[in-house]
């Protein structure tokens, strides 16, 4: 079955009918919404990105008998030539702070992974879309310029969730793939200074049919 993460990009899309339901965790209960796929909305009840409960959500995933997933986010533009309206489809991430996991009381190692296949599956289905390294941040606050600075060498968008999910996917053993909108630059980028939520959110608004037009070609063809 198909699972479906999302966030700000996933406001005004359309998805299949589906059943609002309630999945209990060893982490915590996660509200879901299940029928032709899973979807799980990343930020339920108004939670903020540092305070994601990451863990309850792919444990419900797996409970629920997802065998692959895409996360969806919204994303800031480390390069002038990757403007905003772009699509990324991420082949690695970067996150120099902590990642979650499911092993906190054990010890177990496990190569990173985005699925290769699934994300060949993604760049079929969204041919216009630019590979590149996800750099993700703890957030809630925006990046300083001196951080984007510093890091856009070496990567492309920058986000606060998706690089979690992809590794708690992989702990798990689901296949994982991201794709990402590019809804503004990130923090000096451009000319940019920090974006504030409310323009972000407005920027995802106006995108929704094209996202709308993208979940629906990814649940025709991986659902």
């Amino acid at each position: 079955m198909l699972g479906i993460i999302g966030g700000t990009a996933l406001l005004q899309a359309r998805l299949p009918p589906l059943e609002k339901i309630r999945v209990s965790t060893p982490f915590g209960s996660v509200q879901a919404h299940v029928g032709r796929i899973v979807f799980i909305s990343r930020h339920q009840n108004d939670t903020p990105p540092h305070r994601v409960n990451h863990r309850a959500h792919l444990a419900a995933m797996k409970i629920l008998g997802v065998d692959k997933l895409i996360v969806i986010g919204s994303t800031g533009s480390m390069h002038d030539d990757l403007p905003p309206g772009s699509i990324v489809i991420p082949d690695d991430s970067f996150s120099p702070w902590d990642i979650p996991s499911l092993h906190d009381n054990d010890i177990y190692h496990i190569p990173p992974s985005i699925n290769p296949g699934l994300r060949e599956e993604l760049v079929r289905i969204v041919p216009e879309a630019k590979p590149g390294t996800y750099f993700q941040t703890l957030g809630p606050r925006f990046e300083t310029r001196a951080e984007i600075a510093c890091f856009a060498g070496d990567t492309d968008v920058v986000g606060m969730t998706a690089a979690s999910e992809l590794t708690l996917a992989n702990e798990l053993g689901i296949p994982c793939a991201a794709l990402c909108t590019v809804d503004n630059y990130a923090n000096g980028i451009g000319g940019a200074s920090a974006p504030e939520y409310d323009e972000i959110v407005a920027i995802a608004r106006r995108n929704g049919e094209r996202i709308t037009d993208i979940i629906t070609k990814i649940v025709e063809k991986l659902a």
